[in-house]
């Protein structure tokens, strides 16, 4: 008996069937899409949507479509494996493009609906697709109401229900009317919510029965119970089912009916709602749903599945897009914690800092980088070797060369390049999936200046999303007032450019002061933290270990969440960089290093020279640099023995 309950146990909490396509959503806030001028990409469709908000809150899902052979498929795919979302039932489609949706914000009312779906791949979900044996491996199914439109449709999302109640599993049913998919409206009519049809409600009907929880808003339970009151509807829904009934009511939250339907609706099993103001509806069902599973498939009260699903929608009303405005489980606590500082979440730092850290994907450890972002030094040596300084391009493809040559398991390559000489490089560093640090300061600059466009947030706008900013500034705890507050404007201007481009950025701080004593990095940290910037990465000279240890006191207690420090270099001989490698290496914050003139400032200067071949600045370049990742990687080993 043991073995057959350890055979059939789930090893899923819940499976979503239905829509998965690509959502671009309008940048241009209060104007109608005809106006918009640009778009953002995120993966959307109602149970994709509920699938990464649920893995979010801890839960392991699955999603069962299709998407397109094509780059947007490949984009969906890509996101929800990050997610933590299953893709072994989302099937590649070779016949058909991945579906598409275009939304906006127009005022505080109205969030126009564009779908682009004709003949898209995950309308062609059917029966095939539908595997009995997977569906029993989750603790629940969750069908969507989009997905009943088609006869093939329907048939495949009965087939998954049937598969579930006979394996013994809960049926969770998401009303989701969409009208103009039921083709009962415009094709452009995508944010009309509801049409009275009777032969909707007739479908809407079938579906009753073999649920155990259904959840909809009252125009979707209007459409499932028949009737434009909401009592009389849910009465009907009731007459069809013993299901659970999730009855979502905006700002005042849900009510919950697990029995008959009372006179007074609230009498319903409810909590109390988020007094928050409304940024962006679309979505915000889907983000709830996702917070009523977590609860309900982890047995909690009724009442505490309200509050979960109540906070993750009004949370996802908040931000801009659907999937990424959800929460992590982690937020949810902090969110729970401190209550509502302001009724414009997006505005709450804090808040914001904590989702931001929580879903931009997994920890990065043993951070091995080539740093070739360096100009001032590189020109000079160009110039004193009488070459043009074209010719610096070349050689940081060939510090590149050597990065790559120095792969192994265990060990995340990465580099620092900047687009001036560094843009052959920084484009092939991209193809090869290398960790990438970018530089946006005016080399020496102090108080700091930017390169680039007058507008930094400009110039991001530009770069690939994996790109982290990287911006020097050379700064002391007991600089000039006027100084210091020029210098922390300026990161200012950095930190809120990065995040709007969903950017990391990295500070990299080297004090100018040689008077100061151990702690003086970290009293430099502290005085950036209390400003309110809060950098994903540093990057820092080495430090004495009573530095180290002052340094990571510093770190974990104003941002548990910061990625960590990686330790520069400074010139410093090879034999130097491996005591410093050595004395980093203990400190848990320290997450690699970032070093560059220690490994090619010799060789650059004979190559730019004409003494040295391609070849011989290739093997130069690389025995220096995997002398200093095996520095590391036995390093750390010792400090795991330790």
């Amino acid at each position: 008996m043991t073995e057959m309950a350890d055979q059939t146990a789930p090893t899923l909490d819940a499976i979503t069937i239905g829509r998965s396509c690509v959502d671009l959503y309008s940048d241009q806030i209060g104007c109608r899409m005809e106006d918009t001028r640009s778009f953002s990409k995120y993966v959307g469709g109602c149970p994709t949507n509920i699938a990464v908000g649920a893995a979010r809150l801890g839960l392991k899902v699955a999603v069962i479509s299709r998407v397109g052979d094509d780059q947007l498929g490949r984009f969906v795919r890509e996101t929800l494996d990050a997610e933590g979302v299953s893709t072994e039932a989302l099937g590649s489609d070779p016949k058909r493009l991945t579906a598409m949706a275009f939304l906006g914000i127009e005022d505080d009312r109205s969030f126009p609906l564009l779908f682009a779906r004709t003949d898209c791949a995950d309308a062609a979900l059917c029966e095939d697709d539908i595997d009995p044996g997977f569906i029993a491996r989750a603790r629940a199914v969750v069908v969507t109401g989009t997905h009943f439109s088609k006869p093939h449709l329907a048939a495949a999302s009965h087939k998954a229900m049937a598969a579930a109640r006979a394996a013994g599993r809960k049926v969770v049913f998401d009303i989701d009317y969409r009208p103009n998919l039921w083709g009962l409206a415009g094709a452009g009519e995508g944010d009309i919510r509801f049409v009275s049809d009777s032969a909707v409600t007739a479908r809407v009907q079938e579906i009753l029965p073999h649920c155990d929880v259904v959840v909809g808003t009252d125009e979707e339970v209007s459409i499932a119970g028949g009737a434009g009151d909401t009592r009389e509807a849910l009465r009907a829904i009731r007459a069809r089912t013993d299901a659970l009934i999730v009855l979502k009511t905006g700002p005042k939250g849900c009510l919950v009916f697990p029995g008959p339907i009372p006179e007074d609706l609230e009498d319903g099993v409810s909590s109390e709602g988020f007094p928050v103001e409304v940024f962006n509806v679309l979505g915000a069902g889907d983000g709830f749903m996702a917070g009523f599973l977590r609860g309900y498939l982890r047995d909690l009260p009724l009442e505490e599945c309200c509050r979960i699903a109540n906070a993750c929608g009004a949370l996802a009303v908040s931000r801009h897009g659907c999937a990424p405005s959800y929460p992590t489980w982690e937020e949810l606590q902090v969110f729970f914690e401190r209550g509502i500082v302001t009724p414009r979440l997006r505005e709450d730092d804090w808040l914001e800092h904590v989702h931001w850290t929580t879903t931009r994907g997994p920890q990065w450890n043993d951070v091995c980088a080539l740093a070739a972002d360096h100009r001032v030094q590189l020109e000079a040596m160009a110039d004193e070797a009488g070459v043009p300084r074209a010719r610096i391009s070349a050689f940081k493809s060939l510090c590149l060369d050597a990065l790559l040559a120095a792969r192994r398991d265990g060990v995340t390559l990465g580099t620092l390049l900047d687009s001036r000489y560094g843009r052959d490089a920084l484009f092939r560093a991209e193809r090869e999936g290398v960790w990438i640090g970018r530089p946006v300061e005016v080399p020496t600059s102090r108080p700091l200046r930017f390169e680039g466009l007058p507008s930094l947030g400009a110039e991001l706008q530009s770069w690939p999303p994996d790109h982290v900013v990287k911006c020097l500034v050379y700064h002391n705890a007991n600089d000039p007032e006027e100084m210091r507050r020029t210098q922390m404007d300026q990161l200012h201007r950095l930190a809120s450019a990065a995040r709007k481009a969903r950017l990391e950025f990295l500070v990299e701080v080297i004090g100018t002061d040689r008077n100061a004593g151990e702690t003086a990095t970290a009293d430099a940290l502290r005085q950036i933290y209390a400003e309110g910037i809060r950098p994903d990465w540093w990057k820092l000279p080495d430090q004495t270990t009573r530095g180290w240890h002052a340094i990571e006191q510093v770190v974990r207690t104003e941002d548990p969440w910061c990625r960590g420090v990686l330790l520069l270099g400074l010139d410093a001989p090879i034999e130097v960089m491996e005591e410093s490698l050595s004395r980093a290496a203990a400190s848990p914050v320290v997450r690699g290093f970032a070093v560059g003139r220690t490994v090619f400032a010799a060789a650059a200067r004979d190559w730019l020279a004409g003494t040295i071949s391609d070849d011989e600045a290739r093997r130069r370049l690389t025995t220096r640099f995997a002398r200093l990742v095996d520095i590391w990687v036995e390093a750390r080993q010792a400090r795991a023995v330790a």
